[in-house]
């Protein structure tokens, strides 16, 4: 894994070894997922919301490409090492900061309601998304984040393509784009 673009170009991130809870995007995706950002101009000085952010490599990427702040999301400890490692590797630390918690509380749109997002990414485990029952709580979070984001802000929720795309509540979309077996969906914040 390594960062594609911007100051940080180039450098690899720390990953956990042999770690099955996270699932590292491919470089051709993300810098797919990337352009699009870039093309709607949403990277520059990003308020962003990294839920689900296993080791950074979402958030870290932003604060490559000129991101103001980062808020990543994470509560598995293998995970949260490599992450607090990345973070220090890169130095990193004064435009981020870490929540060691469940991304589906209610705590983290409570958190982020201070600092309001133009940019969040959603990243579950697949098996969350395929149980019925976790994916309804997954979209319930991203309808309480529209709470916690400016009016145009953009949210990525990166789901195997057997998922089928949901409408969110206070978000317009999703716009859909596959790659292979992952789907992005792209939400915008209504109002």
């Amino acid at each position: 894994m390594r960062i594609i673009a911007g100051k940080h170009r180039g450098r690899q991130l720390v990953a956990p070894i042999g770690e099955q809870t996270t699932r590292p995007i491919t470089d051709r995706v993300k810098q797919s997922l990337f352009d699009r950002l870039m093309a709607a101009d949403v990277l520059d000085d990003a308020v962003v919301a990294d839920l689900f952010s296993g080791t950074g490599s979402m958030g870290m990427e932003c604060l490559s490409r000129g991101a103001a702040f980062v808020t990543f999301v994470e509560r598995d400890r293998s995970a949260l090492k490599g992450l607090n490692e990345n973070l220090e590797k890169f130095r990193e630390t004064e435009l981020s900061r870490v929540l060691s918690m469940d991304a589906l509380g209610a705590a983290v749109v409570d958190v982020l309601r201070g600092r309001p997002c133009t940019l969040l990414f959603v990243d579950p485990p697949y098996a969350m998304m395929a149980d019925p029952r976790t994916r309804g709580r997954i979209m319930e979070q991203i309808e309480r984040l529209a709470e916690a984001a400016v009016s145009g802000a953009l949210l990525v929720l990166r789901v195997e393509s057997s998922i089928e795309a949901q409408p969110a509540a206070g978000w317009d979309g999703p716009d859909v784009h596959g790659y292979g077996s992952m789907t992005l969906h792209f939400y915008h914040r209504s109002g």
